[in-house]
């Protein structure tokens, strides 16, 4: 973990340095990812309303009770999340799991903001242009619903020699089914769970298809189709959105930010 201090602190009409209010940064983020544009199954934005000003954003992927202890221990104001508290379907009540994680946060007056989707989409910050400018791979197309699969071109000897790459950019072992030995000259991928993209994948004309997880069609999907199917890690494929957007938004106000990585093997 690391602190980084913005470049450009705004100033107010003094001249004295200004840290942006929970709504300015709600709109900042609201500006960059524009979540108005996604049919999501999550709540984009503000989850949980903590103190007005804020000085301190720490970004993870999670918002797990180790991550809210963290920022806690970081002194944060903020935290800024891809996986938030709230998801379509939940019963709604604040109790278990819920009810830890909503303690800690309004306990030490900490702003959650959460983007899901739009996380994941953005052309520049987000967990699939990140995950490709990791892998070395510039999209070239888009594919899937809300077009959110990327599509580049490549250069691997085989599938196998493609998931040996992976794994070595993203430090977490890959799961790779491989149905022939060709060369892979189109590569797809969607960060996170992102299994039933893979038929879409295989119409987009890719060799092979890397997303985080694989479930048991896949495999065979893979075989029957002759595409490659690597499964690298939902947590290892969506490390590096939230802190690439949170840094952005930190610099443009000139407040400290850091990324806190909490191990997860899935």
């Amino acid at each position: 973990m690391y602190w980084r201090a913005g470049v450009s602190p705004w100033l107010s009409d003094n001249g004295a340095m200004q840290n942006p209010s929970r709504s300015q940064l709600l709109a900042s983020f609201d500006q960059l990812l524009e979540p108005q544009g996604f049919q999501d199954y999550a709540p984009n934005g503000l989850q949980v309303e903590g103190r007005d000003q804020v000085h301190r954003i720490v970004s993870g992927v999670t918002a797990s009770v180790a991550l809210i202890e963290a920022a806690v221990a970081a002194q944060a104001d903020a935290l800024f999340v891809h996986h938030g508290l709230f998801w379509r379907g939940q019963s709604g009540c604040v109790t278990g799991w819920l009810r830890q994680r909503l303690a800690l946060l309004l306990q030490h007056g900490i702003n959650l903001y959460a983007y899901h989707l739009p996380l994941d989409a953005h052309p520049e910050y987000g967990n699939n242009a990140q995950l490709g400018r990791r892998l070395g791979l510039v999209s070239e197309a888009h594919f899937g619903q809300q077009e959110l699969g990327c599509l580049a071109s490549a250069d691997f000897a085989d599938a196998q020699t493609l998931a040996l790459h992976v794994e070595r950019a993203l430090s977490h072992a890959v799961v790779c089914v491989a149905p022939h030995q060709g060369p892979i000259r189109r590569v797809a991928w969607c960060s996170g769970g992102a299994q039933s993209y893979f038929e879409a994948a295989i119409a987009a004309g890719a060799d092979a298809f890397i997303t985080g997880e694989i479930s048991e069609p896949q495999a065979h999907y893979a075989r029957e189709m002759g595409v490659a199917y690597l499964a690298c890690g939902h947590h290892a494929s969506e490390r590096y959105g939230a802190a690439a957007v949170a840094a952005q938004v930190a610099e443009q106000w000139g407040i400290a930010h850091c990324f806190i990585d909490v191990d997860n093997p899935a």
